[in-house]
């Protein structure tokens, strides 16, 4: 499974997401992170290892704590793929909106 893979796999999860939100507004520990749901402990550092596996966040070391952080650049390769996807998207809507202008108005047929 590529990291892209990973990535896109760990935000399937509404807790996973809501992890990174927190982590949007800073560093956080595990007792940081224990009101995100309503999740046991194990649950939660289940949670916090897929997101680390998919290099989504990272653990540093400090006293006795262990803060997450979200990675500054894990979203990048995500936003390239779907930037390059709504390119595709767009580049789709406008041969259809060329091939309906083209098309002869069709007649109503009550008249």
């Amino acid at each position: 499974m590529s990291v892209l893979d990973r990535r896109f796999a760990a935000l399937s999860d509404p807790t996973r997401r809501a992890i990174l939100e927190r982590l949007g507004q800073g560093a956080a520990t595990v007792q940081d992170l224990r009101d995100i749901a309503p999740i046991s402990q194990p649950a939660l550092s289940h949670h916090l290892k897929v997101l680390e596996a998919a290099d989504l966040i990272e653990t540093s070391i400090v006293a006795q704590t262990r803060p997450r952080r979200l990675r500054p650049d894990a979203l990048d390769e995500m936003n390239a793929w779907l930037a390059r996807l709504q390119t595709i998207m767009e580049g789709n809507y406008q041969r259809l909106d060329a091939l309906l202008a083209d098309m002869p108005d069709t007649p109503d047929p009550k008249e």
